[in-house]
C-alpha cells in the first residue's frame, strides 16, 4: 500500500531502544486512500516512530464498499521495506511488476518485500464482498538486507496458538512456540488475537522485544489499559507477559520486535540511509527506470511528491 500523502515529510526513524515497560496510548489520525477508502494512521505517529522494525500501521474499515469500487491504489514503487496486507474482512487484488497476481483474503499474508526496488498496485477485485476491514503494515529492512532482491509471498495458511476464549494467528515471526512462514529480517512478532467477551489471559513475551498493540474491533484491557479500534496501546521493553482481558467479542494485532537499532530516512514510500538515496529513487520512479512496470492495472501510475528543498537527515528515535 501506499502513502498517499501529496506533501509527506521525512520520518525520523530508527536508533535508541527502549528503556523499560510503558504504556502510551495513541488515537490514529485520518487519511484519505485512493480514492474512496478513509485510514486511521497509527505508526508513525507524533510521539513513536517505530516498534521493533514495524513502522508504519494503517488500520482502515469496517467499510461498506456494496456500491462503491472500494480500494483502488494505483501503481507506486517501494524501496527498502517490506509490505504486510492483513485483512479481517474483504479482499485485495494484488499486482506487481515482478508480475505476481494474487487475491488476498481475510486471515491469508501477503507479504511484499521490496529490497532494492518493486512496484505494485492494490484494488478491491470488480466483484467484492460488502465489507472491507483490515491493515497495512511496513516493516524496515535492515541495512544488510535492504537492497535484496524482491519478492511477493502469499501464505493461505498460517499458524496459530489458542487458549480457552483466545485464537492468536501469527502473521510475522513466532509466538508461543508457533511461526510464521513469511520471511523476516530482524527478530520480530506481528500477531493476530481474537478474544471472547470475558476472556483473560497473560500472554508470554519476550522481555528483550518492545511491543505495541492495535485495536481491530470491540473492546479489550491491556495491561489495565482500555483499547478501542482507532487506537494503539505502546507498551516498551522488559516484558514477560502481557494481561489481557476482553470486554466485548473483539481483536487486537500485536505488533513487536528488538528495537531497531539502525538511523534511517522514510520518506512517501521509501526507506533509505541517506538524502541521495530518497532522491535517487524519486528520480527513478519518475523516469522510469529501476522499478519496473506493473500490468493490468486499469489506471495511470502514481507520481511522486517533490523532495523536501532541505537535506533529508536519517535520525534515530529520540526527539
Amino acid at each position: 500500500m501506499s502513502n498517499l500523502d501529496l506533501k509527506p515529510s521525512p520520518t525520523r526513524c530508527g536508533g535508541e531502544a527502549g528503556t523499560g515497560p510503558v504504556k502510551e496510548l495513541t488515537t490514529g489520525r485520518q487519511v484519505r486512500l485512493g480514492e474512496s477508502t478513509e485510514v486511521r494512521r497509527l505508526l508513525p505517529n507524533l510521539g513513536r516512530r517505530m516498534v521493533g522494525a514495524w513502522c508504519f500501521v494503517d488500520h482502515y474499515g469496517p467499510d461498506d464498499i456494496a456500491d462503491e469500487p472500494g480500494m483502488q491504489v494505483p501503481p507506486h514503487p517501494h524501496m527498502g521495506l517490506q509490505t504486510v496486507s492483513w485483512l479481517h474482512e474483504g479482499e485485495v487484488l494484488h499486482r506487481d511488476s515482478l508480475g505476481s497476481l494474487q487475491t488476498v483474503r481475510p486471515y491469508e499474508l501477503g507479504l511484499m518485500t521490496s529490497g532494492r526496488a518493486i512496484a505494485h498496485s492494490e484494488e478491491s477485485p470488480r466483484e467484492h464482498a460488502r465489507l472491507l476491514h483490515g491493515a497495512q503494515l511496513w516493516v524496515a529492512l535492515p541495512d544488510a538486507h535492504r537492497n535484496t532482491a524482491p519478492a511477493f509471498e502469499h501464505h493461505a495458511e498460517l499458524p496459530t496458538v489458542s487458549a480457552s476464549g483466545l485464537h492468536a494467528t501469527v502473521i510475522m515471526g513466532s509466538l508461543d512456540g508457533a511461526a510464521s512462514p513469511g520471511t523476516a529480517y530482524t527478530p520480530l512478532v506481528g500477531a493476530d488475537l481474537t478474544l471472547r467477551q470475558g476472556a483473560s489471559h497473560r500472554l508470554p513475551l519476550e522481555p528483550g522485544f518492545e511491543y505495541a498493540v492495535l485495536a481491530m474491533t470491540g473492546s479489550v484491557d491491556v495491561d489495565g489499559v482500555r483499547v478501542e479500534p482507532g487506537s494503539m496501546l505502546y507498551l516498551g521493553c522488559g516484558r514477560r507477559e502481557l494481561p489481557l482481558l476482553a470486554r466485548t467479542d473483539s481483536a487486537v494485532l500485536l505488533l513487536g520486535g528488538e528495537p531497531f537499532e539502525e538511523h534511517i530516512v522514510m520518506w512517501w514510500n521509501f526507506i533509505g540511509r541517506s538524502d541521495e538515496d530518497i532522491r535517487q529513487a524519486r528520480e527513478e520512479w519518475m523516469t522510469g527506470a529501476r522499478f519496473g512496470e506493473v500490468q493490468g492495472y486499469d489506471g495511470a501510475r502514481l507520481a511522486a511528491p517533490e523532495v523536501p528543498q532541505l537535506p533529508l537527515k536519517p535520525r534515530g528515535r529520540v526527539r
